[in-house]
């Protein structure tokens, strides 16, 4: 069992400890469900009225929440709460399922394919020709890696996930159950004989920066022609669908089944809510957010925030939502 006293965890994030406690910390749960032995947090004042009736022997609170001890707990005083949890989540993380032998003796490897040193292969993946793989990386049970892709070093590939070929992985990188890369874009068009839809062939690839992260059972398609890009440090949540030819600045968000069209480009920083869906070869500049559920058919600017259907500048949204349920009453 993992457990740390008070002090220690004090260290680890850096904070002031306000009263003591003996007994050591096993585990961490949110502030209504925590028993002895928890730490939990509060990172904002209307979580703070909580903590009376908590039974968590320990609390990380944001400096500026008003936060007193009481009898048989302690409080620890973090600049920020939230990346406290951050850091005590990964110190209880339970370990990885473990990989008996590094290369499992079920795994298809093409005699082309050039692992480096201290990667796991897992029971029923296959990698195909002229695959590199880079150094400590990860790869689960059931992982399809097709022919001339590019692996970075110390990537965690989790199982059912499929990389079509040719596509080219970074560093660090995490993709969860089931992702799929580089699967062929919509693309169609009518038939001259206005019979049917003639298929578009996707020739390009898919190009993945350092640090991103794939939620489960989202997709990231081949571009037309060139690349489909996702920028260094993007985080993109379950279920999301990145269409041809995309591309993303770094350090953007995309939350749960929302969704981008073909040639849409995302700048630096840009968050996109959830269930929100990107007309094709629509840009939204650096720093804007898109609010959940919205639909984007039109440009944004840098650093605005847009909501609704058609999406347009928040606040006027909410000016026009207030109308409409004034009407109603009326």
């Amino acid at each position: 069992m993992i457990s740390f006293t008070a002090q220690d965890l004090t260290k680890s994030v850096d904070g002031k400890l306000i009263g003591d406690i003996s007994e050591e910390i096993i585990g961490l749960e949110t502030v209504d469900r925590a028993e002895k032995g928890d730490a939990t947090f509060i990172g904002s004042v209307k979580y703070a009225k909580k903590w009376g009736d908590s039974k968590a022997s320990l609390v990380f609170f944001s400096k500026g929440i008003p936060m007193e001890p009481h009898k048989g707990a302690a409080l620890i005083e973090v600049a920020n709460a939230d990346l406290a949890m951050a850091k005590l989540l990964d110190l209880f993380s339970p370990e990885s399922p473990n990989f008996e032998t590094d290369i499992a003796p079920t795994a298809v490897i093409h005699n082309s394919a050039q692992i480096g040193e201290n990667s796991k292969i897992g029971a029923g993946s296959y990698i195909g020709k002229d695959v590199i793989i880079g150094n400590n990386v990860v790869i689960y049970p059931n992982v399809t890696i097709f022919d001339q892709c590019e692996i970075g070093d110390n990537t965690i590939i989790w199982s059912g996930t499929v990389i079509r070929e040719r596509s080219i992985i970074g560093s660090h990188c995490i993709f969860h159950n089931n992702v799929s890369i580089g699967a062929d874009g919509f693309g169609y068009r009518p038939s001259e004989d206005g019979q049917g839809l003639v298929k578009i062939p996707h020739i390009g690839n898919v190009v993945i920066g350092d640090h991103v992260e794939i939620g489960a059972n989202s997709c990231v398609d081949r571009a037309k022609f060139s690349s489909t890009i996702l920028g260094y440090g993007c985080k993109i949540d379950n279920l999301v669908q990145i269409g041809h030819n995309c591309i993303l600045g770094r350090f953007c968000i995309m939350a749960g089944s929302s969704g981008l069209a073909g040639s849409v480009t995302l700048g630096d920083g840009v968050v996109i809510g959830g269930s929100a869906s990107i007309n094709d070869n629509t840009y939204i500049g650096a720093g804007a957010t898109v609010g959940a559920g919205s639909g984007v058919v039109g440009d944004v600017a840098a650093g605005k925030t847009v909501l609704g259907y058609p999406a347009c500048d928040s606040r006027d949204m909410l000016k026009q939502w207030i109308a409409l349920r004034n009407l109603a009453k009326n």
